[in-house]
């Protein structure tokens, strides 16, 4: 493997750190999943980020000289990444997620969810109902799904809940740096618990989903990330059946219930064999989100409650 701690004392273009940071990565046994899903892409966003470029800049950056405070804080980030295992976004500071840039650490996972794709296709065609008034994102961790709908739909008032105040505190500097704030609540609740009289047209959720056995088996990265943020049981459900129990009074009449199961999902289809859940497909990968209207959930009542 490429030594991430060394670098050529000749001078540094923007277009040989990408070259070299792609290859030790390419080399070493990190895993790609917090952002990128491969070597190139990811050494992108660290030299891109590091030297303060867009991150959509086009080749003609590559022969741009980048000065040597930035080639050290490289060498540091590509030895850390490749020796602790530690995921990118949290050696930046700094995820993306639905176009929006989020401040990113411990306190909370990493934002990657495939429900980034329905926020910004207003989430037709599974949504009938009016213009969203009121949005809530459930289990919100640092706030990304919450907060990039609120920029998306920008006369609905959007409450971010979560159990964990850690989380929440992230969820709060996100609002904040996105300058939502004034139409953002931030609330602590296990569940639904601390909300009262409250119909939303949309309920989003990206809770834990991870089974035991994925869990005990994932890839050193996913440790450095909350783990009671990621296992949900046995079968990876604990929390989404509580969801679909309590979610009903809840949701608008034209409401819909969107939530992320992942790979718990063929745990979840043989759980409620007769719930008509909608399994959305993305053209940006992802799956393992379901949808369910406010009638379904009323229809299946007696199943989900």
């Amino acid at each position: 493997m490429t030594d991430p701690k060394y670098f050529s004392n000749q001078p540094q273009t923007v277009g040989q750190l990408l070259q070299f940071c792609s290859e030790a990565l390419e080399s070493s046994d990190v895993f790609f999943g917090h952002g990128t899903d491969n070597a190139w892409d990811e050494a992108v966003l660290m030299v891109l980020s590091v030297v303060e470029l867009p991150l959509d800049s086009g080749e003609n950056v590559l022969p741009q000289p980048v000065g040597s405070e930035a080639v050290a804080r490289l060498q540091e980030l590509l030895h850390r990444r490749i020796t602790e295992h530690e995921p990118l976004p949290y050696l930046l500071g700094r995820a993306w997620f639905a176009g929006l840039e989020f401040f990113c650490d411990r306190r909370a996972i990493i934002p990657r969810s495939p429900i980034a794709e329905l926020i910004l296709n207003d989430f037709r065609p599974w949504y009938n109902g009016p213009a969203p008034k009121r949005i809530l994102d459930l289990c919100c961790g640092g706030g990304c799904i919450g907060l990039a709908a609120a920029y998306q739909f920008p006369d609905a008032r959007v409450d971010l809940l979560d159990v964990d105040s850690d989380a929440l505190e992230l969820a709060r500097e996100n609002a904040e740096h996105l300058g939502l704030q004034d139409r953002v609540a931030v609330i602590q609740s296990d569940l639904f618990e601390s909300l009262v009289d409250t119909r939303y047209d949309l309920v989003l959720s990206n809770p834990p989903y991870v089974d035991a056995a994925d869990l005990a088996a994932m890839p050193a990265e996913f440790h450095h990330e909350p783990k009671d943020a990621l296992g949900s049981g046995s079968d990876g459900l604990d929390l989404t059946r509580r969801i679909l129990s309590c979610v009903h009074p809840f949701l608008a009449a034209s409401g819909l219930l969107i939530v992320e199961v992942g790979n718990s999902w063929p745990a979840l289809e043989e759980a409620y064999p007769k719930v008509p859940f909608t399994w959305v497909e993305f053209e940006r990968g992802g799956d393992g989100v379901f949808a369910l209207t406010a009638q379904e959930l009323q229809d299946y009542s007696t199943i989900v409650g």
